[in-house]
């Protein structure tokens, strides 16, 4: 008997399997990961085939099996997955496993145990006092590590005369001090309606796009179905980001106990392992997590739920370059069961689709409290001229008000750091990074300028490198000065939450339970505060620079704005108190801002569609972006030119070549090409023709994404 192995080779050349011998007496199955010999070395791999396979070459046989980690289903996807994004297929099955069960030779992670204690001679009389104690305490614990505190010596005397026996139990790294509670909410009659109507479906692919505005229980919704379905099913439930999975996993544990697992990158490797193989030996029947979740290993899979659909990050920005959303759909379909996309800002792309039937639209189109926050605009251009450059007299008003009456404050600023450039007053010299040759922001807290592209990082400069001049100064607001500022100007405790604050592990929780708390007043942060956190006691949100990311070079930065203004703006007022929001910025005429501030998001579709029709972008077509990469720029741009040339043939419309918006990160040099097209079909033999013919290049390296979230 052969087996067909996919080994671990990463090179963009060897994407095939080879053919092995199974030993006599070795049991394999599709799915299993093996140990091959490859040329001198060994590698790991999967196995695809099994069964009587005709070479004309003689065979090595396999060494050794290490369990199966690909399930039928997972196989299928992978191969899915390689053709839609173009991708090696090894790289397919290694993003779907955790680090541990990944085809990667002479990685070990093992399993952790502790050893517990049993007492099989209930008729034994102590011979101390110390060997009575140790006893006595078995009766409260039987951990091994709580009783040889007592007295190793008499342990091992007991243990020596078959009083007690020891046991190896496993035990999983990560644990959950949240107890199960029976808090089931009443529902209104719009999240009944919706709840019906998915589990009318339960037993059949169709895909829902929920469009349910802040704060209209779109949670309560999510539990409800999850309820039914875990009767007789397991379900799969994405967020988008890190900082979202505390806040979900306590309430999905508050309602659910144990019957929950998390998956997500911010996990230790241990930790992912034992969370995966809960999943996969049917231990839980929920999973939680961010995008890599879509590929947990369940049997019975029943529903999948992706919260906040619109978010970027569900798009993998590295190869493969999938799309969570497709793979949960592909899932949905392969299992016959329903997939619940849920959103207040639906993508423009979903809210067509729901449009034209294809998906099933549900709507929760009011708040739980019945009340929306008011919304407040302020043109900066007026309020510097009266000396207010960071906060204007209405926030800083506003914020007083708040903080008299013991409410919270969240901040909205979309960049971290302290100053954004750091410059030469008498040259006019920029700090730049080295490598990518865009300005360096300073960190003061390590009093470091830093590249946020390459992670570049060199002290503060107090002599310039161009002119010797020592008036160096800093320009521009990142977070970490506006903590600093409102702490000086309210006097009061600021918490902040962006990257830098969120490094180390479980730093996200700790900052969401201070703030929840109430040690702090104020909560400042990127854009990772601006969705799902609910807290009661916030009844004022402030934007600074609202307007900052419509200058982005990207189709999508009108639709990005709304997003992001009407997501924070749905902090405000959850509870039972009124809300307010004040959007500060420079372009406040904008549509996206005009109809963020009115949660209008109907009347901001129907705009950004009729530009996206004159300027023929998405959902009217579809997009791939090539994108050329080298060392050398001029030998980037003459292979952009060359592939160019090639779909100029076959009468394909593009834009570029041109720069990429990043021209050149950590010294290599970015070209773009955008193919413009009706069907995939189309275009994909001539875009699987070009990855094929730089798959050798050494020089250049040429990478594609079909439909990218960003340009």
């Amino acid at each position: 008997m052969q087996a067909s192995v996919l080994v671990e080779i990463k090179a963009k050349s060897m994407d095939n399997s080879f053919t092995y011998n199974v030993p006599s007496g070795m049991n394999i199955n599709v799915g299993d990961k093996v140990i091959v010999p490859f040329g001198r070395r060994d590698l790991e791999g999967f196995v695809l085939e099994v069964g009587s396979i005709k070479t004309d070459y003689k065979l090595k046989d396999i060494k050794s099996a290490k369990g199966n980690v690909l399930t039928e289903e997972l196989i299928k996807l992978g191969k899915y997955m390689s053709r839609k994004t173009l991708s090696n297929l090894i790289s397919c099955y290694q993003t779907m496993l955790p680090k541990a069960l990944k085809a990667s030779y002479k990685t070990n992670i093992n399993k952790k145990y502790e050893v517990i204690v049993k007492l099989v001679d209930s008729s034994y009389l102590p011979k101390s006092n110390v060997q009575k104690e140790l006893l006595e305490r078995l009766k409260s614990t039987n951990l091994k590590k709580d009783l040889v505190s007592i007295s190793l010596s008499a342990y091992k005397t007991l243990l020596k005369n078959n009083v007690i026996i020891e046991e190896k139990k496993e035990v999983y790294r990560l644990n959950s001090d949240i107890k199960k509670v029976d808090s089931k909410v009443k529902l209104t009659l719009e999240q009944k309606s919706v709840v019906d109507s998915v589990l009318s479906s339960k037993n059949k692919f169709v895909p829902f796009l929920l469009h349910g505005v802040t704060g209209s229980g779109k949670t309560e919704v999510y539990m409800n179905i999850i309820e039914d379905i875990i009767a007789y099913k397991e379900v799969i439930v994405l967020v988008p980001e890190i900082s979202l999975t505390p806040q979900f996993v306590s309430i999905f544990k508050k309602r659910f106990g144990d019957n929950v697992a998390i998956m997500h990158s911010g996990l230790s490797d241990g930790e992912r392992y034992d969370e995966y193989r809960k999943i996969k030996e049917g231990k839980v029947s929920v999973a939680i997590g961010a995008r890599s979740c879509i590929f947990s290993p369940f049997k019975n899979l029943g529903l999948i739920i992706i919260d906040e659909e619109h978010t970027d990050t569900y798009k993998q920005d590295n190869n493969p370059r999938y799309d969570a959303i497709d793979i949960a759909l592909y899932r949905g379909r392969y299992n016959n069961i329903p997939v619940l996309l849920g959103s207040a800002t639906p993508l423009i792309e979903s809210y067509t689709r729901a449009k034209l039937g294809i998906y099933k639209l549900l709507e929760l189109p009011n708040r739980i409290n019945k009340s929306l926050p008011s919304v407040e605009l302020v043109d900066m251009k007026y309020e510097i001229r009266r000396g207010n450059k960071i906060l204007s007299s209405s926030l800083i008003d506003s914020i007083n008000d708040c903080l008299s009456k013991g409410d919270q404050v969240i901040l909205l600023l979309n960049r971290r750091g302290y100053t954004t450039t750091v410059t030469c007053s008498d040259c006019g010299y920029v700090m730049k990074c080295p490598n990518c040759d865009i300005p360096l922001t300073y960190h003061k807290t390590h009093n470091k300028m830093n590249c946020h592209y390459c992670d570049y990082t060199t002290y503060k400069v107090s002599i310039c490198p161009s002119c010797g001049g020592k008036n160096i100064t800093s320009f521009g607001l990142g977070t970490e000065k506006l903590q600093e500022e409102l702490e000086k100007m309210f006097n009061t405790k600021v918490l902040r939450m962006d990257v830098d604050t969120t490094r180390n592990k479980g730093s996200h929780e700790r900052i969401l339970k201070s703030f929840r708390n109430k040690e702090a007043s104020i909560l400042v942060g990127t854009q990772m505060i601006a969705k799902g956190l609910d807290f009661e006691n916030v009844t004022l949100v402030g934007v600074v620079n609202g307007d900052a990311t419509l200058n982005i070079p990207d189709y999508r930065a009108a639709e990005r704005t709304f997003d992001l203004l009407n997501q924070v703006a749905g902090r405000s007022g959850r509870g039972n108190k009124s809300g307010k929001v004040i959007i500060q910025g420079f372009n406040l005429d904008h549509y996206s801002i005009k109809y963020a501030s009115m949660h209008d998001y109907k009347s901001f579709y129907k705009e950004e569609m009729n530009i996206r029709k004159k300027l023929l972008y998405p959902p009217y077509i579809d997009l791939a972006l090539i994108k050329i990469s080298s060392n050398n720029y001029e030998e980037a741009y003459k292979e952009a030119i060359k592939i160019k040339n090639y779909l100029d043939k076959y009468k394909i419309k593009l834009l570029g070549p041109s720069n990429s918006n990043m021209a050149r990160i950590n010294n290599k040099y970015y070209i773009q090409i955008i193919l413009k097209y009706k069907s995939l079909k189309e275009i994909y033999e001539y875009l699987k023709y070009i990855v094929d013919i730089y798959k050798n290049n050494k020089k250049v390296n040429v990478d594609i994404d079909i439909n990218p979230k960003k340009i």
